[in-house]
C-alpha cells in the first residue's frame, strides 16, 4: 500500500455510531454515497462504524471496515493503522463531526470544511459576530453554563425561551422553557449529566420554519431545493411535515438565496451545509431569521436528493476534494424549484414505546418518514400522510384539550371538523370558546373533576376517532395530559400534538382526494 502523501490513496469515513432516534438512516445513507464516490473516484476507503443493522457496515460496503466505537481514542487508533490523506466528518452526523476538533488538535487531515469552520458554526460568540457582519437576523441568544446564568439570562431575553446544549443532535436535551421552574428543571437534568460545551439560550420566537440544504466548493454555492416545514417553529424538524418546494413572497425568497450562498461561502464550507430559518412577524411585516447552521449532512438530504434529482453527496463528496461546482455540470449559483410537490412526513413508534409523551416539541421522536409527490400541495401532503399511517375518518367525535395560547385558532379548526359533520368534545376552557363561535359541544370532564365520567372515560367509549391536545409539553408522566396522549396511543385513535398539523388533517378529509383516486406518479420521470 503506497505510504507517501503524493500517492495516498487512502480516506476515512466516520460514520454515525449506533442508531438512535436523532440519529438514523439518513446519516447511513449519506455515509455509503460518500463511500461510493470515492470509490469511483479512485480512492481506498476504509469506514469507522459501530452498529451492525446499517448498510455502511456491509462487509462489502468500503474497502475495509473498522467495527469500532466512535471516541478520540478508537478512532486514533485506526488512523495509525490506515495513514489516510484525509478523514471525512461530514456525514456522520453530530457523532462524527463532535470529532472534527480533538482529530484537527492531532495533525489529522479533515477533508472538506475545516474544523475551524465547524466550530464557527457551533460557537455562539463567533455566529453571532458572522451574522452581524452579513446582515442576517437572528433570534436574540446567550450562553450558559451555571443554573444561576440561566435563570439570569432568561429574563434578560424574557420568556419563553429555547434551551439547548451545542453541538446537538436530534434536539437531544432541547426544550422550551416559559418559566423559573422550566429552567431549573432543565438545568438540574443537564448538570447532572455533566457539559463540556455551555447551554444556549435563545428567545423563542413563533413563526413559519423553514430548511435549506446547500453545497458549496468555495466559491460557488448549489440550492438544490428550499424546504418549508407545516407545523411552525417550536417543533424539531425531523417531527414536522416538510413541502418541497415552499411557498414564500419572492422577497423573502431571494433573501433565503442570498443569505444561504453568503453564509456558506463566509463559512469557508466545502461540502454539504444545512440552514435552518424562520420567518417572523414582529408587526411591521415578515422579516427572515437565522436559527442555526451546520456545515455538514443533514436527515433531510436523502429527500431532497431524491426529489431535486440532485445527486447531493457525491457532489458534496466532489467538492470536499476540490473540484468545483461548474465543472460537474451544475450552473452558477443555481436554486432549483420544481413544477411539482414532494412532501416529507415523519412516522412515529409510540406504541413500542412506553411512557413516552406524543408530544412534539424540540426534541426529536420520530423513528422514519415517508414522501408523499403529486402535482399539488394539497394532493402531495394527502398522499404523505395516509403513507404516514394516519386514519381519514369520516364520521365520529374529536375531542379538542388545547393549550390557552392555542384557544385564539381553535374555533377555526373546530369550523372545520365540524362542518364535516364530526361531533365536538372539548375540556370546559375549549369547549366555552367553541361554544361562542356558535357550534355545539359536549363538555367533558378532566380526571380530577369528575372520577367516573371524563376524558379517559370518553376515549375508552370508542366515540372519539380524533384527539386533539396541545397541552403543555408533560416531562412528569403522571401529568394528565401526558396520560390522555398516552391512552389515545393505546386505544389506537389518532392525537394531533400541533393546531397547524390539526390543520392539515382536517383539510385532507375535506379534499376530494381518497387512497381510491390519487394520482400514480413515476418519479424518474417527474424530475426536471
Amino acid at each position: 500500500m503506497p505510504t507517501d502523501k503524493e500517492s495516498n490513496k487512502n480516506i476515512v469515513v466516520l460514520g454515525s455510531g449506533p442508531i438512535r432516534i436523532g440519529q438514523g438512516i439518513e446519516f447511513d445513507y449519506a455515509s455509503v454515497q460518500c463511500v461510493q464516490s470515492l470509490k469511483k473516484l479512485g480512492y481506498n476507503v476504509a469506514i469507522i462504524n459501530n452498529n451492525p443493522e446499517t448498510v455502511s457496515t456491509d462487509f462489502d460496503t468500503a474497502d475495509r471496515l473498522y467495527f469500532e466505537p466512535l471516541t478520540p481514542v478508537d478512532v486514533m487508533n485506526v488512523l495509525e493503522v490506515e495513514k489516510p490523506l484525509g478523514v471525512v466528518v461530514a456525514f456522520g452526523g453530530g457523532t462524527a463531526i463532535k470529532l472534527a476538533k480533538y482529530l484537527d488538535s492531532q495533525g489529522v487531515r479533515i477533508l472538506g470544511t475545516s474544523a475551524d469552520a465547524i466550530d464557527l458554526a457551533e460557537d455562539r460568540e463567533r455566529f453571532e459576530e458572522l451574522c452581524d457582519r452579513l446582515n442576517i437576523k437572528r433570534p436574540k441568544g446567550l450562553t450558559v453554563f451555571t443554573e444561576a446564568e440561566a435563570l439570569e439570562a432568561a429574563a434578560r431575553i424574557t420568556y419563553p425561551v429555547l434551551m439547548r446544549p451545542s453541538y446537538v443532535l436530534g434536539g437531544q436535551n432541547m426544550i422550551i422553557a416559559r418559566n423559573n421552574a422550566d429552567v431549573k428543571e432543565y438545568m438540574k437534568i443537564i448538570l447532572r449529566g455533566g457539559i463540556e460545551n455551555p447551554v444556549l439560550i435563545d428567545k423563542y420566537m413563533e413563526g413559519k420554519e423553514l430548511e435549506v440544504d446547500c453545497i458549496c466548493d468555495g466559491e460557488e454555492v448549489l440550492i438544490p431545493g428550499i424546504m418549508e416545514h407545516v407545523e411552525r417553529t417550536g417543533i424539531h424538524s425531523g417531527d414536522s411535515i416538510a413541502v418541497y418546494p415552499g411557498t414564500f413572497t419572492p422577497e423573502i425568497e431571494q433573501k433565503i438565496i442570498r443569505q444561504s450562498t453568503d453564509l456558506a461561502l463566509a463559512l469557508g464550507t466545502k461540502g454539504l451545509t444545512n440552514i435552518q430559518y424562520l420567518i417572523y412577524d414582529d408587526g411591521t411585516g415578515p422579516d427572515l431569521y437565522i436559527i442555526e447552521a451546520n456545515p455538514r449532512s443533514s436527515r433531510t438530504v436523502p429527500y431532497l436528493s431524491k426529489v431535486s434529482g440532485v445527486p447531493m453527496i457525491e457532489l458534496a463528496t466532489r467538492a470536499m476534494l476540490g473540484e468545483k461546482i461548474r465543472d460537474m455540470g451544475y450552473g452558477t449559483g443555481l436554486y432549483r424549484k420544481p413544477n411539482y410537490f414532494a412532501v416529507k412526513v415523519p412516522v412515529f413508534s409510540f406504541e413500542k414505546l412506553m411512557d413516552v409523551d406524543t408530544h412534539l416539541g424540540p426534541e426529536m421522536k420520530s423513528t422514519g418518514e415517508v414522501l408523499g409527490i403529486a402535482a399539488t400541495r394539497e394532493e402531495a401532503i394527502f398522499k404523505g400522510m395516509a403513507a404516514a399511517g394516519w386514519k381519514f375518518h369520516k364520521t365520529g367525535g374529536v375531542l379538542f384539550s388545547v393549550r390557552e395560547s392555542d384557544l385564539p385558532e381553535l374555533p377555526e379548526l373546530a369550523r372545520k371538523f365540524y362542518n364535516l359533520g364530526f361531533q365536538l368534545y372539548a375540556t370546559s376552557g375549549n369547549a366555552t370558546t367553541i361554544e361562542r363561535s356558535g357550534m355545539p359541544v359536549t363538555h367533558v370532564a378532566k380526571v380530577h373533576e369528575d372520577y367516573n365520567d371524563n376524558v379517559m372515560t370518553l376515549l375508552e367509549s370508542d366515540k372519539v376517532v380524533y384527539v386533539i391536545s396541545t397541552s403543555a409539553k408533560g416531562r412528569d408522566p403522571v401529568a394528565e395530559s401526558v396520560k390522555l396522549r398516552r391512552l389515545a396511543v393505546e386505544r389506537d385513535i389518532d392525537c394531533l400534538t400541533a393546531i397547524d398539523t390539526a390543520n392539515v388533517l382536517a383539510d385532507c378529509l375535506a379534499s376530494p382526494y381518497s387512497l381510491e383516486n390519487a394520482s400514480l406518479v413515476d418519479i424518474n420521470h417527474i424530475l426536471m
